[in-house]
């Protein structure tokens, strides 16, 4: 079975989104930056099948997705570990693999972590807004949530060789490493100080050093919330002018547990930020930590 190249959605999953790097420096348009929440993921999903790392690919939560191909691709799966079928045969995951037209590639539950990605060599040839085939779940920019019956067009491969990508032995190796594909049984978060840490006491500040959080089930692709810890308390009252918001951005709510800011996070906001998560393999782990799990902040820099 061969027809124009492109994938059709089966089983949409609980919440599977198209992300790519998302649309910085438009913040002062009121435009978020979205984007795929774990982008070590998102980038070696790319590398896999030969696509340039701003390419868009499927970001899955959870229970995964199950596509058709309409003419042969080649598909790779990273992000959380899970078991990935092409047709009812399990296939690699972590790896490229060539899918003939016709077949079926189930991406299954998450074994750990809550976020897979899905690349196809070629990348998905969706229209772009503002130059991003992001979904924006805050602003409602970029293409809809996945939904069954959904054709994903597919562009034509670059000049990047991808490894399987003729079928020959495509997949038969192991699975191999997928980045932050779980965040384990804590979450360490490196933590820089401001710009409103002198809105909170010294105790509170020193005791966040030495608390544990947990990740609550209210996260989101806004923000990983946190709870059963104890709240941070103000040294002052009154509230903030709304002011500009960063990517890692910790906010403190009046319940005075922490938020962190993730890919589709607002522009400005009104609640104190205690500091700022660096970008990088913490921000991908928080993407991965599923409700329940601990939250521990360390001072940036220090173990």
């Amino acid at each position: 079975m061969s027809g124009p190249r492109g994938l059709l959605v089966l089983r949409a999953g609980a919440l599977t989104t198209l992300q790519d790097r998302g649309r910085p420096g438009y913040a002062h348009l009121g435009v978020p930056r979205s984007g795929a929440l774990d982008a070590g993921a998102h980038a070696l999903a790319n590398r896999l099948v030969g696509n340039p790392v701003d390419a868009a690919t499927l970001e899955t939560t959870l229970d995964g997705v199950a596509l058709r191909a309409l003419a042969p691709v080649t598909v790779a799966v990273t992000g959380a570990p899970c078991a990935v079928r092409a047709s009812g045969r399990p296939v690699a995951w972590g790896e490229p693999v060539w899918l003939p037209g016709g077949a079926e590639l189930e991406v299954g539950r998450a074994e750990s972590g809550l976020r897979s990605y899905v690349a196809v060599r070629g990348g998905f040839g969706v229209p772009a807004v503002l130059g991003s085939r992001a979904t924006d779940l805050l602003s409602g920019l970029g293409p809809p949530v996945l939904a069954a019956g959904t054709l994903l067009p597919v562009g034509p491969p670059g000049r990047d060789p991808a490894r399987g990508a003729d079928g020959a032995g495509a997949g038969s190796g192991p699975a191999g490493s997928a980045g932050a594909g779980a965040a384990g049984s804590e979450l360490v978060l490196p933590l820089r100080l401001g710009p409103r840490a002198d809105w909170f006491t010294a105790e509170s500040i020193a005791g966040l050093w030495r608390s544990g959080y947990r990740v609550s089930a209210l996260s989101n692709r806004i923000g990983l919330r946190t709870e059963a810890g104890p709240p941070l308390r103000r040294a002052r009252g009154g509230e903030l002018p709304s002011e500009g918001m960063v990517l890692g951005a910790v906010q403190v709510p009046p319940d005075g547990l922490p938020v962190v800011f993730l890919a589709d996070h607002p522009v400005t906001g009104g609640y104190p930020v205690i500091g700022v998560i660096p970008e990088g393999p913490p921000l991908d782990a928080a993407a991965q930590a599923r409700p329940g799990t601990g939250v521990r902040f360390v001072r940036a820099g220090r173990n």
